[in-house]
């Protein structure tokens, strides 16, 4: 059978790399705390043998206190890996080794990989890994996960080990009227003192200097607000000649494919049904999401592999806790810019089960990657795609992250009372991006993922938009029925039917809701008379939109029932309908009142 291998240590160690690197597998690795919330598994290969990798959650201690360290110390104590790989940070040692310890007591067959070697070159830190192998009785390996140094080796002792007798590890001596964890810190200390050399002390005083700007009470949440401004500026101003080029592009390509079925004898219904419905409807959705997400993505991952994420979290923290919701929620909030079904699964990492309810019904009115293309076309057509573009989506993150606080505490006072839990949130050390990768992880695994997700259901959904704009063949579409009918309903709260129906029709995906409503205004299910004008803007501009109108339809875009995916996922991770449905209705509730106020104001 195939040797199984599991993998351990600190949240924020670089475990998730090494596995990655190790396993070939696609799993994100973002450089924040409490990332890993499952254990994952995938097959390594050294000198042509096969071995099973467990990547376990991070965790401080085998005595665990929150769900995560609760599933690594079960697997721990389980006794299903053959041997383990405990990963070390370099930087921190002193932070990781009483978790190896602790492993080695209980599993002999282990191996110690002192990780971030590059880091710690940087700070002019030396480890003699020969000396705390001495020391130990056990293998100690450095690395350098990230650019690949050291993985091989790593995995090639944990072979050696499994093949081989178990080695003798030097007891772990308690002293009297001390506990365990006390005597694992204190050997912690002892073998730091004995492996570890600092040369420059110079990079710490830094990397603290930055962390007190970035995260002190002065200028910590300005500077966020203002980088934020600076990404949106930016995306704004990159995504404008690539979008018109696009729609440029596919109106070439499908004139041409109209004359081909034209030309192929193709009936005209049928002809229509392919390309007024699916491609129209599937070019939009590529020409005004692509552009935006091709310049957003990779910025923002750029942040993320960074190390600012987590300073984020911090600089929120203390207004989760007034709310009386956990701070974590903070990392979760983040995680739902990605998408809103990633950070509905996220909040694993929060213990309390009131408070992890308090973080899942909110975390969609953090908008997510499907909902950013259509505020950012919206900013740029109707408040010029310059700094007032960039400031308005700044004040969309700000809204959004209020919204998020309000009904956090509204809920923490009602329906799930209670007062906020205590957690340690770590700041990993700053690290310079890896610029290449990121463009490429953020392009593959963001920017083409999200739109190929959007492209699977906009096709289907163009063809079912164009059938609903020509059944019955006599008469109102049914589509232009369902307009008619929710536009008196969409003028009360400064919308109209087309975009109540986009809304509706695009549950399965945020990313298709604007063109819906684009399409809502022809009744016809063809997208080519909405926008005939070859750009969004002319088309808004003639179904009657106002910056009042895009402002209501921004609003409404962050507070309204979340997705299908997302509710399903909040389905199967609460357990009940009744909270799904809750967690539907209580942010569409607030949007349509805000909506109403800015109705009521623009009058």
């Amino acid at each position: 059978m195939t040797p199984v291998v599991g993998l351990c240590g600190n949240p924020n160690v670089g475990k998730s790399t090494l596995f990655n690197g190790a396993t070939g597998l696609k799993q994100h690795t973002g450089n924040w705390t409490g990332k890993t919330v499952g254990l994952q598994s995938g097959t390594a290969r050294v000198d042509s043998r096969a071995l099973t990798l467990v990547d376990v959650p991070g965790t401080y201690s085998l005595r665990p206190v929150s769900e995560e360290e609760k599933a690594a110390a079960a697997f721990v104590e389980s006794g299903k890996a053959d041997a383990w790989i405990v990963v070390l940070d370099g930087t921190s040692l002193r932070r990781s080794l009483p978790l190896a310890l602790q492993i080695l007591r209980r599993q002999p067959r282990t191996v110690l990989c002192v990780n971030l070697l590059d880091e710690c070159r940087k700070q002019g830190i030396r480890i003699d890994t020969e000396a705390l192998s001495q020391a130990l009785g056990a293998p100690v390996i450095g690395a350098a996960a990230r650019s690949g140094q050291g993985v091989e080796a790593v995995l090639r002792a944990a072979l050696k080990l499994i093949d081989g007798p178990a080695p003798l590890i030097a007891p772990l001596i308690v002293a009297a009227g001390e506990s365990e964890a006390e005597a694992c810190y204190r050997r912690a200390g002892e073998l730091c003192a004995l492996a570890v050399t600092r040369t420059d002390r110079g990079a710490r005083r830094r990397q603290l200097k930055w962390d007190r700007l970035l995260t002190g009470r002065a200028l910590g949440i300005p500077l966020m607000l203002l980088l934020l401004g600076l990404v949106f500026f930016l995306t704004l101003k990159g995504a404008n000649y690539p979008s018109a080029l696009l729609q440029q592009g596919f109106a070439w390509l499908g004139l041409r494919l109209r004359q081909g079925l034209a030309a192929l004898g193709v009936p005209a219904f049928l002809r229509g049904m392919l390309t007024d419905g699916v491609y129209e409807t599937t070019a939009t959705v590529v020409s005004v999401m692509l552009p935006p997400m091709a310049v957003f993505f990779p910025l923002f991952t750029l942040l993320e592999d960074l190390g600012y994420l987590p300073r984020v979290a911090f600089n929120l923290d203390g207004c989760f806790a007034r709310c009386h919701a956990c701070g974590k929620q903070a990392l979760t909030v983040c995680m739902g810019f990605g998408c809103n079904a990633v950070g509905v699964t996220g909040c694993r990492i929060i213990d309390s089960r009131r408070e992890r309810l308090i973080a899942i019904l909110t975390n969609s009115i953090t908008p997510c990657n499907g909902r950013f293309p259509a505020l950012l076309a919206l900013c740029t057509v109707f408040f010029g795609g310059g700094l007032l573009s960039a400031g308005l989506m700044v004040g969309v993150i700000a809204f959004s992250l209020g919204m998020t606080l309000l009904l956090s505490l509204l809920l923490s006072r009602t329906v799930l009372k209670g007062q906020p839990s205590a957690y340690t949130l770590e700041l990993p050390p700053f690290r310079r991006p890896q610029v290449g990768k990121v463009i490429v992880r953020s392009l593959l695994d963001r920017t083409l993922r999200i739109l190929l997700r959007a492209v699977t259901v906009a096709a289907p959904c163009g063809l079912l938009l164009y059938l609903l704009g020509h059944l019955p063949l006599t008469g109102p579409s049914l589509l232009a029925q369902l307009t008619a009918f929710l536009d008196p309903v969409g003028r009360v709260f400064g919308l109209d039917g087309a975009i109540l129906s986009g809304f509706l029709l695009g549950l399965p995906a945020n990313e298709i809701v604007l063109p819906l409503t684009l399409m809502g205004y022809t009744a016809s299910g063809r997208l080519a008379s909405a926008v005939a004008a070859g750009s969004l803007g002319p088309a808004l501009l003639a179904a009657g939109w106002t910056r009042w109108t895009a402002l209501c339809f921004m609003v409404f875009s962050l507070l309204h029932f979340p997705c299908s995916t997302t509710l399903l996922t909040i389905r199967k991770e609460t357990g009940s309908w009744g909270w799904c449905l809750l967690a539907a209705i209580l942010p569409t509730v607030f949007g349509l009142l805000f909506c109403l106020v800015i109705r009521v104001l623009s009058i």
